[in-house]
Order: C-alpha cells, then sequence, then structure tokens
C-alpha cells in the first residue's frame, strides 16, 4: 500500500449506475488500492465491455501498489536498501520511467515536492497505516534535514539506478497521479471516451457524462459534507493536499504528513490546497505532484509553483478557513457551504 497524502476527498457527483428507462449505461466500479479508494466510472458503454476495462485497469493498479510500497516489502524498499548500502539497483524501464518523471517535478517544485525524505516521514510516524499522537527526537529531524536527500542524488544507467546519498529513501505515496494517467490512456485505447478516475481523491475526467460536464465535490477540510462541486473539461485532472486526513495532534498542535523537506516538520501553511490540471498526457501527475509545492509553500507562492506546471486554477483553504483562489478557478465553483471569507488569488 502505497502511503497515501492527504487531500480534499473529491466525489464524484452522481455517480450511479443508469441501465432502466432507456438512458445510456453507467458502469462503476470500486476497489481499495494504494490505501486508498479507487473508482472507475464508464458513461455510455455497456456492462459487458466496459466490465473487464475496468477490470484491467484495477488489476494494473494493484501490481503497481505490491511494487511501489513505501515500508512493506516492495521493488522500492530493496531500492532503498540498496541505495542506504551504497549499491547500484537493478530494475526494469516502468520504473525508470516513473522516477525520471517524479524527479523532473521535483526540479520544477524546487524540491518541495521531494519523494527522497521516506526517512523523514516515517520519523513523524506516517509509515503506519495508523499514527501514534508522538512527536520525534528533535536531534534525528536535524540529523535526517542535514543530509539533504533529493531526487537530484539518484544517477541513471540504463535500468540501473544508484543514489550518491545514502539518506535517500524514496516514498512515491504523493505521486499516484501518474496511475491516473496510465488509466486515462488504457480507456482511449479501448475506445472509452467518457469516463471518471477517482484515485484517493485525485480524479481525472475523459469526455463528459451525456450531455453535461463530469462534476466533483471537494469534501470540507473541517466539517462534514463537501464544500463546493467543480466542473471538469475533458482531460483535465483535479488533485488536493490537505492536513485533515493522515494527521495526529498534540497538545491540540495539528501534525500532517505534509512534511517540509526544509524543516522536516510538517507544513502549517493552511488546511488544504486544489488544482486543475490542464489535458495533456501528465495531466494526473501533475495534478499530483505540483499540489505539494503549493501547500508546503503557502498562500504567497501558491500560484508561482502552479504556474511552473502550467496551472491556472488554482484553491487554497486557509488556516482560518479563509478561501483563495484564482479567478479561473473562480469561475468553475459553486459553494456548498460559504467559507467565512473569500479572496481573489493572484
Amino acid at each position: 500500500m502505497i502511503r497515501l497524502w492527504c487531500r480534499f476527498l473529491l466525489y464524484a457527483v452522481c455517480a450511479i449506475t443508469l441501465t432502466a428507462c432507456g438512458k445510456p449505461p453507467e458502469f462503476q466500479q470500486e476497489s481499495y488500492v494504494f490505501g486508498t479508494r479507487v473508482q472507475i466510472t464508464i458513461y455510455g458503454e455497456p456492462e459487458d465491455k466496459a466490465a473487464p476495462v475496468s477490470a484491467a485497469i484495477l488489476a494494473d493498479l494493484d501490481r503497481l501498489h505490491a511494487r511501489l510500497h513505501a515500508w512493506q516489502p516492495s521493488e522500492i524498499t530493496r531500492m532503498n536498501a540498496a541505495f542506504a548500502q551504497g549499491k547500484p539497483y537493478q530494475t526494469d524501464p516502468e520504473m525508470i520511467a516513473i522516477l525520471k518523471q517524479a524527479k523532473g517535478y521535483a526540479d520544477r517544485s524546487d524540491q518541495l515536492f521531494d519523494p527522497a525524505i521516506g526517512d523523514l516521514v516515517a520519523a513523524w510516524g506516517f509509515h503506519e497505516d495508523t499514527f501514534a499522537a508522538v512527536l520525534p527526537d528533535p536531534a534525528l529531524l536535524h540529523t535526517l534535514v542535514a543530509a539533504h536527500p533529493s531526487l537530484d542524488d539518484l544517477e541513471f544507467d540504463g535500468n540501473q539506478v544508484s543514489s550518491r546519498n545514502p539518506a535517500v529513501n524514496i516514498d512515491l505515496g504523493g505521486f499516484k497521479g501518474f496511475a491516473l494517467d496510465r488509466a486515462a490512456s488504457y480507456l482511449r485505447k479501448k475506445g472509452m471516451n467518457n469516463a471518471l478516475i477517482n484515485i484517493g481523491g485525485n480524479v481525472l475526467a475523459l469526455g463528459r457524462k451525456g450531455d453535461t460536464p463530469w462534476k466533483v465535490g471537494l469534501q470540507h477540510p473541517r466539517k462534514p459534507g463537501v464544500l463546493a462541486i467543480i466542473q471538469l473539461n475533458d482531460g483535465e485532472s483535479i488533485g488536493t493536499s490537505g492536513d485533515y486526513q493522515r494527521y495526529f495532534e498534540v497538545k491540540g498542535q495539528r501534525y500532517s504528513h505534509l512534511i517540509d523537506p526544509r524543516s522536516g516538520q510538517p507544513a502549517q501553511t493552511m488546511q488544504a490546497a486544489t488544482v486543475i490540471a490542464p489535458p495533456s498526457a501528465e495531466a494526473g501527475a501533475i495534478s499530483d505532484a505540483s499540489t505539494k509545492p503549493v501547500f508546503i509553500g503557502g498562500i504567497s507562492s501558491a500560484t508561482h509553483y502552479a504556474e511552473r506546471f502550467g496551472i491556472k486554477d488554482v484553491l487554497l483553504v486557509a488556516s482560518d478557513g479563509s478561501v483563495y483562489l484564482t479567478p479561473d478557478m473562480q469561475a468553475r465553483v459553486q459553494w456548498q457551504q460559504n467559507p467565512p471569507h473569500i479572496y481573489r488569488l493572484r
């Protein structure tokens, strides 16, 4: 199970199987992969065609789940063990491509998206399914931060990867969005061009739901229910990072899994950050990776990092519950719960 980086849960709106009254069929299948709920919705195709396509996608996600697990025995843990011993690791083109893609996004984010800090994440107790309310040893955090692990430390030679820094401990829990792109590509290959793919709150839309665009709901980060409903166009992907699922509290202070690599501390900048990545072959991956620098960097640098990823649609929930959003995002939001204050994000 890849560690789930917390985010707004993005709910498909009115995702119901439709077969009666002559309406076009809507096939939906759910599973539990990557430590989170995965939902595939295919519109306008009969079940006998949609079901095997959906099953193939879920099977591929299960395979990746086992391969990329951050702390149970997996190829990632074997790779990290090799790095810690100063040894190279022999893998295959799929893994090399994932690592190189993640490295490019880490560079674009000034390393605020940093899948190399698995030891820091573990020190805070987030390499577990439940989180003990215990603060890590400050001396340990200092040592881990001083080691400066980064994907820039990786060296590639064909299908072999090595690390110049034995402190590199790869955790791709914040990068499962690439699997959205794989699923979308497979759906298109099979001629299914109207679908919604939801992997733990990262959602990618294909086509439309009949005469209307797909819509998703953003979970409120502090209250029950949906904060807003947002429309997605063909090929767009929406993702969120937030502090409200994977966290614990000590003396009233919330500590989430979103670790700032510069300090070794959980980021305290806001409650949640949502972005919409425009259509591209990497929209899913971008919607996932880009939320890390947007969240960790804070409100003042949010649009700076969003623009680096080609993103114009940004919505932030500040620590006091106020909402900041870009004009592009404002044009597509339908509020379900009114924020205390709404500000334009520049």
